[in-house]
């Protein structure tokens, strides 16, 4: 393999999305541990590019979303790894509720 040939294996594609999740009503998330004030968050989506197909396609890598730190460093904010699944159930939950 010349070398050409293996800078083109070694590439790595990835991208990042941000996208702005609004809850009406305080959360929760596993992990965490507390309360999350209703409001709106910025959740960064990682992906890489999938190789060798014959159209662009991405797999997830990663999902992050900005909170607010933890007290009594609420004025802060932190970024927490969450689970797409966690994420969509949140909203559900979020979105049933009165």
């Amino acid at each position: 393999m010349d070398a050409g040939s293996q800078q083109r294996h070694a590439r790595v594609t990835t991208r990042s999305r941000r996208e702005t999740v609004t809850f009406k009503h305080p959360f929760q998330l596993k992990g965490l541990g507390r309360l999350i004030p209703a409001g709106s968050y910025d959740v960064i989506t990682d992906e890489e590019m999938i190789e060798g197909l014959s159209f662009a396609s991405y797999r997830r890598t990663a999902t992050m979303m900005i909170v607010p730190g933890a007290p009594p460093h609420t004025s802060s904010m932190e970024m927490i790894s969450i689970g797409s699944l966690e994420l969509a159930d949140a909203q559900r939950i979020d979105a049933s509720a009165p």
